[in-house]
């Protein structure tokens, strides 16, 4: 027993304490006394069952007073609350319910000793009662199931999965000690053997297969080291099994001519098939596939993926003359790389015996590939010529003469052919300049040069070449002769514009005049300017040299329009006569001189354009009018004055009558320009009534707005147009003159006229049967002609006799 000035103490009670008192003294008195407390070893086993309440113990307290006890703290009145209690009086601590060791270990509590009669404190201290912990707990895996994806290519010893689990057992006990176990693994191959290590991790022993398990299932075990009761647990691990190369692209056969022509690509010659034991569609199983003695590059190789096949493509032409065969060498190998695992001996406690291939190029590993040999036929067709050279630059004066030689393009034929076989055509030759010599492939000029022509683009003019052979189908080839034309002082000095504007003045005003010359220095500006011509005087230049000068007006010019002559020198002293329209006029009514011009231009050329169309338009009309009129049916009389003589007469009133032949040869009868008018009224009536009518005279009448004679056409008998007209010469000739004169020009004489005879019979002479129908000269009279048509009857009984019965 330990004596101590402290007012209260904590203790842990594991066994008997014997404990420092600390006693209350009265005023009266503060002597110090030792007393003794007595508190037994206080444990609660974990889930104890009970029956409840049990007494778990005592606290004795040597006191010359009743003593009151309180318990305070963990399981009293804080959680666990309602497991512990104290009996005041007595000390006894009784428990009420269970623990739980995993959440509580130890319980902290507090205990006074109090005087029962005034309640003073005593002592106070501190007491822990430790949970004592049972195997109440179950290892827990982290997953109820696992599962990882490995290689096939994986090999042995290695990690597949850790597996973990916990136990909530008071650590470092047995309670809380895991052991890992393989309860089972399915399906079971014997290749291939799992094992789990103490820490959870799992690997395997031998080799996988994929061919054999692309997965497993293996449910592993967790179990405590319990001294009563072992509690366990378990899991599933699904290991999947991934695919690789472990077999080797096989070859079994080609497909294909075998054959390909020269010159040409993007033809398959063949196709190359594999098999492979591998997952289809993997890296494992699809074949990637390259070329061997192939140093043009004109082949290439790709994957057909859908069969694995290698197909075999040309993408850049052959030549036969090169090579007729191509021998080649076709390496398969998988886009993954080959391994290989063989089990030798399988032993126990250790990992197995195997032999591992690994061709790995990323791990410095050498690759396993196959190879098969293919042979391509070349074929040999028609090739195309081949210049000595394809392009020719030539320098030419653009002054050269025609038949100047130029160049000369040679070209050989791949194929063997001797020069003589080829032609050579000129191609492209956009001035017609040039001609090529279709034997030799000489190049002359035809036509002059011209630099400035808008064929030539800087100084440069293109003309291009074929070589065409005389192969099946004929072949070409191309050249390209660029000229470069040198200048020559060919172009004479232009003015800008020859029409200018300047505004009067009392003072001297200018306006300006720029030149230009196509033709490159030296041969152009700057220009020396020089007036010429009569109106020189009262025109000066500010400056005569340069591309632009100051033209300056005089006092003595007027507003109007001059015409003035401008020589105008370029760097050699070649010129040119320029004429310049210059508008003088008062700025102050028009600020453009020229624009009055053109304006006033405008409306002389809008007016002669409107008269144009004005006379057009009358044309058209008159033509349509005659038109109208001599098509018409109903003819109307044509008044006229019979003063002159002039005997007119209808001729629409007569029945039809019967056509007659027009004879084969009419006979010509030459007239006299001064007899014009007898003779046409002869024409009219001739001997033995022979009817006669001038195409003139048919023109003039038709003028007169279808004026109706007795005149036949050339096309009907005298009845057909409805009558005719016997009358006197005098009066014939009469009409005639006045009728002619009326379509005659001014200062102009009418042409000659050839009259055309109407007869029925051949004979002009002698034809007694007209005799009948005629009118004697001597005894006419006009009004005669109103009772012919008995005699046109009879006239239409000679022309068309009527055929005789049988």
């Amino acid at each position: 027993m330990l004596s101590c000035n402290m007012k209260s103490a904590i203790i842990v009670l594991v066994v008997t304490l014997h404990l420092c008192m600390v006693t209350s003294s009265s005023s009266e008195s503060r002597a110090r006394h030792k007393r003794a407390w007595i508190i037994d070893s206080f444990t609660i086993e974990e889930e104890n069952p009970g029956p409840f309440p049990y007494r778990l113990g005592k606290v004795h307290v040597d006191r010359d007073y009743r003593v009151k006890f309180i318990l305070l703290g963990d399981g009293v009145d804080e959680e666990p609350v309602g497991i512990l209690q104290i009996d005041e009086n007595t000390g006894f601590i009784s428990v009420l319910g269970k623990v739980d060791f995993e959440k509580h270990r130890v319980l902290k509590l507090k205990f006074e000793a109090r005087n029962a009669s005034n309640e003073e404190l005593d002592t106070r201290l501190g007491v822990e009662i430790s949970i004592l912990d049972i195997n109440d707990q179950v290892p827990t895996f982290q997953k109820q199931v696992y599962e990882v994806t490995i290689d096939e290519s994986q090999q042995q010893g290695t990690g597949v999965l850790t597996v973990m689990a916990t136990d909530f057992d008071r650590p470092g006990t047995l309670n809380a000690t895991v052991e890992y176990k393989i309860l089972s693994v399915t399906p079971i191959t014997s290749n291939a053997e799992f094992f789990i290590e103490e820490t959870g991790r799992i690997s395997f022993k031998g080799c996988l297969d994929y061919e054999k398990a692309n997965k497993y299932t293996i449910v592993v075990e967790a179990k405590d080291r319990g001294e009563k009761v072992q509690l366990s647990s378990s899991s599933t691990v699904i290991v999947n099994v991934l695919d690789k190369n472990n077999y080797l692209p096989v070859f079994n056969g080609v497909t294909g001519l075998g054959r390909v022509k020269e010159r040409e690509s993007g033809m398959s010659p063949l196709r190359i098939h594999v098999t492979d034991k591998d997952t289809k569609g993997t890296a494992a199983w699809r074949v990637r596939y390259t070329i061997k003695g192939d140093r043009q590059g004109n082949f290439e190789i790709q994957t057909d993926p859908e069969t694995n096949d290698g197909i075999l493509t040309v993408v850049k032409p052959l030549d036969y003359e090169l090579a007729s065969v191509k021998q080649l060498s076709i390496i398969a190998e998988n886009e993954d790389p080959y391994f290989s695992c063989e089990l030798k001996k399988k032993t126990s406690g250790a990992l197995w015996k195997v032999i591992n291939i690994d061709a790995d190029p990323g791990k410095g590993k050498v690759p396993v590939f196959v190879s098969s040999n293919v042979t391509i036929l070349v074929e040999d067709i028609n090739d195309p010529p081949e210049f000595t050279f394809t392009t020719r630059e030539v320098v030419v004066d653009e002054d050269a003469s025609i038949g100047h030689y130029l160049e000369t393009f040679t070209a050989s034929d791949p194929d063997g052919k001797s020069p003589n076989d080829f032609e050579y055509i000129k191609g492209d030759d956009p001035g017609n300049w040039v001609s090529v010599d279709p034997k030799t492939g000489a190049i002359t000029t035809v036509n002059a040069l011209d630099r400035e022509s808008p064929y030539v683009v800087n100084g440069t003019y293109l003309i291009t070449l074929y070589a065409v052979d005389k192969g099946e189908p004929p072949m070409t080839a191309t050249a390209t002769l660029t000229l470069h034309v040198t200048d020559k002082n060919d172009n004479l000095p232009q003015l800008q514009s020859n029409t200018i504007s300047m505004c009067l003045s009392d003072d001297a005003t200018m306006t300006n005049i720029s030149a230009y010359d196509l033709d490159d220095a030296p041969y152009s500006g700057p220009f020396r300017f020089e007036l010429v011509g009569e109106d020189k005087d009262k025109w000066s230049l500010d400056t005569n040299y340069g591309t632009t000068v100051n033209l300056i007006k005089k006092s003595t010019v007027y507003a109007g329009f001059y015409k003035l002559q401008l020589k105008v020198y370029d760097q050699q002293e070649r010129f040119s006569v320029q004429n310049i329209t210059v508008a003088a006029c008062d700025c102050s009514i028009s600020q453009d001189c020229s624009a009055r011009a053109a304006a006033s231009k405008t409306q002389i050329n809008s007016s002669a354009i409107g008269i144009v169309f004005a006379a057009l338009l009358l044309l058209l009309g008159i033509l349509l009018l005659g038109l109208l009129l001599t098509c018409g049916r109903e003819k109307t009389e044509f008044p006229f004055s019979s003063d002159t003589g002039d005997v007119l007469l209808s001729s629409n009133i007569e029945t039809p009558g019967t056509d007659c032949k027009i004879p084969e040869t009419p006979q010509l009868v030459k007239q006299d320009q001064s007899k014009t008018a007898t003779q046409a009224a002869q024409g009219l009536h001739g001997q033995n009534g022979t009817l006669i009518q001038s195409s003139n005279q048919q023109a003039a009448i038709s003028n007169q707005q279808s004026l109706q004679t007795s005149t036949l056409s050339g096309h009907h008998s005298a009845s057909s147009r409805g009558g005719a007209l016997f009358l006197k010469k005098e009066a014939l000739t009469s009409l005639v003159s006045q009728r002619l004169s009326s379509i005659q020009a001014f200062e102009e004489e009418l042409c000659d006229y050839d009259p055309k005879v109407y007869t029925c019979e051949e004979d002009l002479v002698v034809n007694p049967e007209l005799d009948s129908i005629s009118v004697d000269e001597g005894s006419f009279v006009p009004d005669d002609l109103l009772y012919l048509g008995p005699r046109f009857q009879t006239l239409a009984t000679i022309c068309s006799p009527t055929p005789t019965q049988p």
